[in-house]
């Protein structure tokens, strides 16, 4: 349990697919349909267990010079951070945090939750913190690696575009560094991030190239969120089941709009319209279409154990009849093949 029980307390919150994510509702629906008031859950918090966090079997003694730095990024922390981040820090071990991000809307990242754990060194913040993501085996983006390495010119794991970019210990902050991740990572067209892929060009063979990715995405998105559920995180059990209870049906609903292509991967928004210039049918790839089939049954009895109201929802994917989209646009010789080896290479068999 928290060692501040006594501190200010920042309410959950319920919100529908896309951004923000956790902040402020005191009641909730019990597993019987009932209403029930819920503890509220803290964006910033200190915790005792750290043990099954990444460094913690790496983690060495912090002078006092650089616990007190780190009390400074705690305070920064609790006043700042947006509805989107949840961190928790550690009582006995300073040095640690672990942080969840809500994937922003109009991204194939929306709805999931995403875990980083976090360990400042002990010349810190001369040299930058560690960040490893809590991958699955995954690599749902090209930052992400399975092995958990992340790659971002602000830790200094990438060169990035110059000095500028790159770790300041006189600026920059480990907010920064999450709110990085958020927006610059697990962004709209992530196939871009990849450095010799240029930039998105509507009509262009990339655009293929980027759906394709962000199909592949969503779908580890969907298994990570399976996984999440089987085996939360400590500290952070009741956001996980919160979270999923609020947004299952968003989930579900974006898994069956996107496998019939009416929506591109990303853009679905639970209850609203298309965005602007993306209402007309888009086409769907076989293999994604399979993928939804077999994870949507999944989510389903998930969400539903966790104890999400799934009204009026099926439990198996439903396919249009009438197809999922246009026919796809005549391809050049090979294009088919180097999407299929650009998606093995940053997914792998997984």
């Amino acid at each position: 349990m928290s060692r501040n029980d006594g501190r200010r307390r920042t309410p959950f919150a319920s919100s529908s697919s896309g951004g923000g994510g956790g902040g402020g509702v005191s009641v909730s629906a019990g597993r019987n349909g009932t209403t029930k008031e819920i503890e509220p859950f803290r964006r910033f918090d200190v915790v005792l267990d750290d043990s099954d966090h990444f460094y913690r079997d790496a983690s060495l003694p912090i002078p006092a010079s650089t616990q007190k730095k780190i009390m400074q990024e705690w305070r920064l922390l609790e006043q700042h951070l947006p509805e989107s981040i949840t961190v928790r820090a550690y009582e006995k071990k300073v040095d640690l945090l672990r942080a969840a991000i809500v994937g922003a809307a109009t991204t194939p990242y929306h709805d999931g939750l995403y875990f980083f754990d976090i360990s400042f060194p002990p010349n810190y913040p001369a040299r930058p913190p560690l960040v490893h993501y809590r991958s699955f085996g995954y690599r749902i983006n090209p930052n992400l690696y399975a092995t958990g390495a992340v790659c971002l010119s602000l830790l200094n794991t990438w060169f990035g575009r110059g000095e500028r970019e790159r770790w300041n210990p006189r600026e920059s902050t480990i907010l920064q560094v999450l709110l990085s991740i958020q927006a610059l990572v697990l962004n709209e067209r992530p196939y871009f991030n990849e450095p010799g892929h240029g930039v998105f060009v509507p009509g262009t063979f990339s655009e293929m190239h980027s759906f394709a990715y962000n199909e592949n995405a969503f779908v580890i998105s969907c298994k990570s969120m399976l996984r999440l559920l089987a085996s939360p995180p400590r500290g952070f059990e009741v956001l996980i089941a919160r979270h999923f209870q609020d947004r299952a049906c968003a989930i579900l609903r974006a898994c069956e709009a996107y496998a019939n292509g009416r929506v591109q991967v990303g853009y679905f928004q639970d209850g609203m319209p298309p965005p602007q210039g993306r209402s007309s049918r888009v086409a769907v790839s076989h293999g994604f279409k399979e993928f939804m089939k077999s994870l949507y049954p999944l989510l389903f009895r998930a969400f539903s154990k966790e104890g999400a109201s799934l009204a009026g929802l099926r439990k198996r994917l439903r396919l249009d009849q009438k197809g999922s989209g246009p026919p796809p646009a005549p391809r050049k010789k090979g294009l088919v093949a180097n999407v299929v080896g650009m998606v093995k290479k940053f997914f792998g068999s997984k």
